[in-house]
C-alpha cells in the first residue's frame, strides 16, 4: 500500500511541477516584453530573460523525473526523491522571500511536499 500511495503522491507532484512549467514557459513572452519596456542594462535583461526559461526548464525536468519514479520506483531511492524535491521547495522560499505569498509559491510547496512524503513512504515501506 505504501508503495502504490507513494507513486501517487511523485504523479501528483510530477502533474503540479508539469503544469506549473508550461504555464510558466508560456508567460514567457509576457516577461520578454515587460523586460524589454523597463530600463534594466542588457546584460541583466539578457539574465532575466534566461533565468525565466531556466525556472521553466528545473519545473519539467523535475516534473518528468517524478513521474519516470512514479511509473518506475526503483529506479532511484527516497533519497534521490528528497534531493530532487528541494529544487522547487527551495525555489518556493526563494519566492516568498523576494516575491511574496503568490500561487506558484503555493503550488510548489504542495508539489515539494508530496514528494517529500512520498519519499518518506519510500523508507518506510
Amino acid at each position: 500500500m505504501n508503495n502504490f500511495l507513494s507513486r501517487l503522491l511523485l504523479a501528483f507532484s510530477a502533474a503540479l511541477l508539469l503544469f506549473g512549467g508550461a504555464v510558466h514557459t508560456l508567460a514567457f513572452k509576457k516577461a520578454t516584453t515587460a523586460v524589454e519596456t523597463s530600463n534594466l542594462a542588457p546584460f541583466f535583461a539578457k539574465a532575466f530573460k534566461a533565468l525565466w526559461l531556466i525556472d521553466s526548464t528545473m519545473l519539467i525536468t523535475s516534473a518528468v523525473v517524478f513521474g519516470l519514479l512514479a511509473a518506475r520506483p526503483l529506479m532511484a531511492s527516497g533519497a534521490v526523491v528528497v534531493l530532487v524535491a528541494l529544487m522547487p521547495a527551495i525555489t518556493a522560499a526563494l519566492l516568498y522571500f523576494f516575491v511574496g505569498s503568490i500561487v506558484p509559491a503555493h503550488l510548489l510547496v504542495i508539489a515539494s511536499a508530496l514528494a517529500f512524503l512520498a519519499a518518506l513512504l519510500r523508507a518506510t515501506g
